[in-house]
């Protein structure tokens, strides 16, 4: 057999290497080597003789096998497999034998230009442990079925016990694949990726999984399902080396958060669930910037308020004041331009060009327009600037740190933009597209959807206040009682939404707080927990995901002890209900959404701290001496 072996293009287009495929998996080469295609048309054809491996139900994906046994995987487009086989025509099944140029798959090119993130196709090879890629084409286009792509060989034996010495010590490989075996091996496993502190799968049958066998694993620190996805926690930092580990130790390939969602809402999820989970895809990405806004906000509010004495740092040590303006400015920033970050993430969500969004959000925000903070004051005065449009006047106001206007701006830029880009030729999209698009969506939003929205938002927020000023206790108690119930079904995303709009509309939100106290809570049952068994592997468990919690992540103890016992789960609810009601009460408001744990009352107004103070003692002692009072009869 000759040892080297040239693979055709499969497709026409723009050649590019593997590290430009705006995937971490393809671009890190963890799948494997090869080389990607921007298609120019869409037409899939053999790259050389062999056998059809397997080819994915999503019609979007397809494995041969040549007869000298290199194994490749072409991939049509990024997150493609959520189009659910929609624009794909499959000419052959798994199983086939092919000749170089037959034709395995065609597909609308420009559907998938609308609804996918990317069409640029990668070209792996799958079993690099046998064949290594010599070369590749210089060639900056290929033609399909006549360009020479790239040039694989075999490996010796020699390389060979290199590359299984080396793979063997990929770090947490062993537990991967223990992982794997317990979730019931890699035929039960659709598509996995993960999360800050979870691997999520979407699971073919999750009947199949052995909990204890899982739950029995060092790294494991518990499990759960939801809406279609079966997520293992393993916590912050280790999950992103297991997973790596998972993708090349076992079959399982990797897939998008979104392409995971994505399989779990078309087989689980309701409209209502479908709607928290589009408001959780938007919010989630901007909340780094959010937090770290909140945390630099606490700082200056420690600097620039009297807290323990009557005068503040910056009074008592004037040289401070300059810093302390910096941070300011600094901290601010993110909510001044909240619009911005919104538009970014919304409009990507909704399948635009995520600059538009940017664009979208600061056009909202632009400095010649009346600041929304100052709407209030002016309308009381009858001072608001208008625009004259043809004798229609419309009011010349920002909306700043405003949550709905942008929101359904986003959208609609969005679609209009999806409109438009099916519809222009390509040579006139740069000149027609973004302004038209930009245009129409301007002109809607300080017409009709600005003044719409930022009413309804109105009205949320006063209700919202009007209960918490009615009955400050109830509103505490009930909200401190449903919160972490919320977390479990991920509607807590919801009033992240909520949170801004109260931050933007009376200078401050009292529901974040009881969120703080929720986490600090959750964290102080499992200690109850730690304290209380002598389990070494429950003993370890509990400490570090109690410590987890107290720092403002509560899904390790939430999930990987608290609900497994309920009880500890019953007492922090408890100890929330009692501290919100009474943090209620005091009228506790933070300045800012921060890190919801023991770091809280950095973002916590400073006239409030004692109340606050208070409150976390509530959630430190109450749920902590429940569960271990309990714990102690029951673990034995």
């Amino acid at each position: 057999m000759n040892n080297k072996e040239w693979i055709y293009a499969p497709l026409s287009g723009k050649v590019q290497k593997l590290e430009n495929v705006p995937d971490p998996t393809i671009s890190n080469k963890l799948m494997g080597e090869g080389i990607a295609i921007e298609p120019s048309e869409g037409k899939v054809v053999s790259p050389f003789d062999g056998e059809v491996l397997l080819v994915a139900e999503t019609k979007h994906a397809i494995g041969l096998k040549s007869k000298s046994g290199v194994e490749i995987l072409i991939h049509i487009g990024l997150e493609t497999v959520a189009l659910n086989g929609e624009g794909f025509d499959l000419k052959v099944n798994q199983g086939d034998q092919v000749k170089k140029g037959d034709s395995l798959i065609s597909f609308d090119l420009e559907l998938i230009k609308e609804k996918a993130s990317s069409t640029i196709t990668p070209v792996i090879i799958t079993n690099g442990n046998e064949f290594e890629l010599d070369h590749t084409t210089a060639k900056s286009s290929a033609i399909l079925g006549e360009t020479k792509l790239f040039q694989v060989s075999q490996v010796g034996q020699e390389k060979k016990a290199e590359k299984k010495t080396k793979d063997s010590s990929v770090p947490y490989g062993k537990e991967a694949k223990e992982i794997v075996a317990a979730i019931g091996g890699e035929e039960n496993v659709d598509m996995a990726t993960h999360c800050v502190t979870r691997l999520r799968f979407a699971l073919n049958d999750e009947k199949k999984v052995d909990l204890d066998a899982l739950e029995s694993i060092d790294i494991v620190k518990g499990s759960f399902s939801t809406n279609g996805q079966f997520q293992v926690i393993i916590g912050q930092g280790t999950v992103d080396k297991v997973y790596k580990a998972m993708v090349q130790e076992t079959g399982i390939s990797e897939a998008s958060k979104d392409e995971v969602k994505q399989a779990g809402a078309e087989k689980h999820q309701n409209i209502l669930q479908r709607g928290i989970k589009i408001l959780a895809d938007i919010f989630i990405p901007i909340l780094p910037a959010i937090v770290m806004a909140g945390l630099l906000m606490g700082i200056n509010n420690v600097l620039v308020n009297p807290i323990f004495t009557e005068q503040s740092i910056i009074e008592m040590y004037p040289q401070w004041a300059g810093i302390a303006d910096m941070i300011n400015i600094i901290a601010n920033t993110a909510f001044t331009f909240l619009p911005a970050l919104i538009g970014w993430s919304a409009v990507k969500r909704f399948g635009g060009s995520e600059l538009l969004g940017i664009v979208l959000g600061l056009i909202l925000v632009h400095p010649d327009l009346m600041n929304a903070w100052g709407y209030g004051a002016a309308a009381a005065e009858g001072d608001i600037p208008s625009w004259n449009l043809f004798g229609l006047e419309i009011e010349k106001v920002g909306y700043q740190g405003q949550v709905l206007p942008v929101l359904v701006a986003s959208w609609v830029l969005a679609k209009i933009e999806v409109f438009l880009r099916k519809r222009v030729i390509d040579s006139l999209h740069l000149l027609v597209v973004a302004p038209l698009a930009l245009l129409i969506t301007g002109i809607l939003a300080f017409i009709l959807i600005g003044p719409i929205t930022f009413t309804i938002g109105s009205w949320i927020t006063t209700a919202v206040v009007s209960v918490f000023d009615m009955a400050p206790v109830v509103g505490g108690l009930l909200y401190g009682a449903l919160y972490a119930p919320l977390v479990i079904t991920g509607m807590h995303h919801t009033f992240l939404a909520v949170d801004l709009q109260l931050i933007g509309t009376i200078g401050g939100t009292f529901l974040w707080p009881i969120l703080a106290l929720s986490n600090i809570a959750q964290g102080s049952s499992v200690f109850g927990i730690m304290l209380a068994t002598k389990d070494e592997k429950l003993k370890g468990l509990a400490g570090t995901s109690g410590l987890s919690a107290w720092l403002g992540v509560t899904e390790p103890a939430m999930f990987g002890v608290n609900l497994r016992y309920r009880y500890p789960f019953y007492a922090a609810v408890i100890g929330t209900a009692i501290a919100g009601a009474f943090i209620s009460f005091g009228k506790v408001k933070a300045s800012s959404v921060g890190i919801g744990g023991i770091p809280a009352p950095l973002s916590i107004f400073p006239e409030s701290w004692i109340s606050f103070l208070i409150g976390m003692v509530i959630v430190i002692v109450v749920p902590f001496l429940i569960t271990f009072i309990i714990a102690k009869r029951k673990l034995r």
